[in-house]
């Protein structure tokens, strides 16, 4: 029987991951996942791929999310008061349209100094807003594809590798036969349904130690490209629309009701 074994959602965009035991599923995937942005000096996003420092500032939702605590070693703690609706800023995020809510200065100075860049936190306008269904909103992995790619990792000589180096928000136990996640076509967790939308190509960010934001060798992406290449690069996990909200739980059974 598969079940849901841990749930992780990452109010910031590349900074590191809040594990909960529940948590509602939007349209747009976990409640304040990825509802934030580190914007450099051109509005661009940051993300591990340039700045692996992200990963080590950690994130705490307060008071509902009209607050959130940020926090690094050696670097104190800033506390935001979140703006919903106020200055503007061209940006360039995923996802986004074209525009985040600045955060102010005093988050801004501190992102630069542990960033050691320019560097601005940014919110995402109404995101109940967005048009269409999300394809990638939830990103799932199951436990037997981390075993499967971290033996051939150890018979390269090399250590296995944590879960959280792919940064999942919805991860599944029970599943015997790796990668099961990639023939889902629709799956009911909880009071939620998440369906299909594509398989999540990995990139560099897997090489970035999530605890300590610095990069490391060459896995997973050496090893992967011996068994999951796709014609876009090489991929472990599935990226998934939500097809119904609800609810999810740590413990939750998850109901495959279609395969691909």
């Amino acid at each position: 029987m598969a079940t849901v074994s841990a749930l992780t959602s990452y109010p910031v965009k590349g900074c590191a991951g809040i594990a909960v035991d529940r948590a509602e599923i939007t349209p747009t995937g976990l409640a304040h996942d990825r509802l934030f942005a580190v914007v450099g000096s051109d509005g661009g996003c940051l993300w591990q791929g340039d700045t692996p420092r992200l990963a080590a500032i950690r994130v705490r939702v307060l008071d509902g999310g009209a607050r959130l605590a940020l926090s690094a070693l050696e670097a104190g703690e800033v506390v935001v008061e979140v703006v919903t609706a106020g200055a503007e800023r061209p940006v360039d995020v995923e996802k986004w349209p074209g525009i985040g809510i600045d955060q102010g200065d005093e988050v801004a100075g501190w992102l630069s100094e542990v960033l050691a860049r320019p560097a601005r936190l940014v919110r995402e306008p109404d995101r109940a807003r967005r048009d269409g269904t999300d394809p990638t909103a939830v990103h799932v992995v199951s436990v037997s594809s981390l075993d499967g790619l971290n033996a051939r990792i150890e018979a390269r000589g090399e250590d296995p590798l944590p879960m959280d180096r792919f940064r999942p928000n919805i991860v599944i136990s029970g599943w015997p036969e790796p990668h099961t996640e990639d023939r889902v076509g629709r799956m009911a967790i909880g009071r939620a349904e998440i369906g299909f939308g594509e398989l999540a190509i990995r990139c560099v960010v897997t090489r970035v130690d999530q605890t300590t934001g610095v990069r490391m060798g060459l896995e997973p992406l050496r090893t992967l490209a011996d068994y999951r290449r796709e014609a876009t690069g090489v991929s472990f996990g599935l990226k998934a629309a939500v097809l119904a909200p609800g609810e999810v739980a740590v413990g939750d059974t998850v109901h495959v009701t279609a395969w691909r």
